[in-house]
């Protein structure tokens, strides 16, 4: 095997590991919305009570994110990725024990969401993207980015079986344990750095500090925009997982219909994830983002028109899944392009807390709209407008061209 072959098929292992890693994080992240009704019949406490307690989890995901890409950034991914699975696990074995709307913030909005938060995207693209070739860097994303949807895939119908079978604690302490499980993946993803070459190793660890990077990108025009439109997709995801299932009882369908809803939007968006990895790589990541957001206005105008059918919900879910999270892998390419990858995890970290914000609102909105109106339908027409804002401030974004790379 030549010196090309091994590298060729060091990063693939390598991206491959960090999409196992988040495939748990994110798809024990992304089930919590099956268990919203459970919670609610079991603590009495009201969907708007716990959908705010799962909203402060948005926000603490995001949060988390910059500062545990940071940590990363100064001393490595290991000790992050640890302390992340320990922190995640833990907040999810408590929540049974918990009967208040405080309670429940505490372990499902601040420790089981600070967990996977510190096993998500900005330390896992970070610590891979500093490891690889610029010719690697976008499907590496991509095929991480896969890694949760797979997640999402596989632990929805997963996670609602588990419900039915042993109850919702029972659930949550199957996932504490299967969370756990991710710890071994940890001692591949804090190797060193010897993919990428010397050269490109050494200009990383030099050039400016973190404080002066991070002064200079908020500043600049096209992060601050790339922020807006990141807002926007964590709104309406959080708003779908956390209410999709409300949206299919009000509708009168089986609770199953969510849960395979969620399962396909996963499965649709591993093949979204690995079209964005392909497509930074050739066209300008903005104008995929611009597509992206405009096509999930449409189809929520053409979800709203459709009579609310299970067909009409699994074919929203496979068209909606396509861009799911795919806008991960052109967004953090758009970092990469502005700033480098030397603090990547740190600066893609604070897109993601953008992110979250919304999704804080995506997910404690929904819960007043459904209190006070009895319907989701305020909360759809707002993510129409979300979505065709979004697609249009990607536009004006500086960007370089796309370098082609020779085979």
């Amino acid at each position: 095997m030549t010196e090309d072959d091994k590298n060729s098929s060091a990063w693939l292992w390598l991206a491959l590991t960090a999409a196992a890693m988040l495939a748990i994080t994110m798809g024990a992240r992304q089930s919590l919305g099956l268990f919203l009704s459970p919670l609610n019949t079991a603590t009495g406490l009201g969907v708007a009570s716990i959908s705010l307690a799962m909203a402060v989890g948005q926000f603490v995901w995001g949060a988390v994110q910059p500062v545990a890409g940071a940590v990363a950034d100064r001393y490595g991914s290991g000790r992050v990725l640890v302390a992340g699975l320990f922190v995640l696990s833990a907040g999810l074995a408590l929540t049974p024990f918990m009967h208040s709307t405080l309670g429940l913030s505490l372990t499902l909005g601040v420790l089981m969401a600070a967990g996977s938060g510190a096993g998500s995207f900005s330390v896992l693209i970070g610590a891979v993207a500093q490891r690889l070739p610029a010719q690697h860097r976008g499907m590496a994303s991509g095929i991480i980015n896969a890694g949760g949807s797979f997640g999402q895939f596989v632990f929805a119908p997963v996670v609602q079986g588990l419900i039915l079978l042993a109850g919702w604690m029972g659930a949550m302490w199957a996932l504490a344990v299967i969370s756990l499980c991710a710890l071994p993946l940890v001692s591949i993803l804090k190797k060193p750095a010897s993919i990428a070459s010397a050269a490109t190793h050494a200009a990383q660890q030099g050039g400016e500090r973190l404080s002066s990077v991070l002064r200079g990108a908020l500043q600049d025009r096209s992060y601050l925009l790339l922020h807006a439109g990141f807002f926007t997709c964590g709104f309406h995801i959080a708003f779908l997982v956390t209410h999709l299932p409300g949206e299919v009882n009000l509708c009168g369908l089986p609770a199953g219909v969510a849960s395979w809803s969620l399962a396909i939007i996963g499965l649709a968006n591993i093949v979204g994830s690995l079209m964005a990895g392909w497509a930074v790589q050739r066209y300008r990541s903005k104008m995929v983002l611009f597509w992206m957001y405009a096509s999930r206005a449409v189809l929520i105008l053409l979800f709203l028109a459709a009579p609310k059918t299970a067909l009409t919900f699994y074919v929203f879910a496979a068209g909606l899944g396509v861009t799911w999270l795919a806008t991960v892998p052109p967004t953090a390419a758009v970092v990469g392009k502005l700033f480098g990858n030397r603090y990547l995890a740190t600066l893609f970290g604070l897109t993601l807390f953008s992110h979250q914000v919304g999704g804080f609102l995506g997910a404690w909105l929904g819960g007043l709209a459904l209190a006070h109106w009895g319907s989701f339908v305020p909360m759809w027409w707002a993510d129409i407008v979300l979505a065709a804002l979004a697609a249009l401030v990607n536009l004006p974004i500086r960007e370089a061209m796309v370098v082609r790379h020779a085979a």
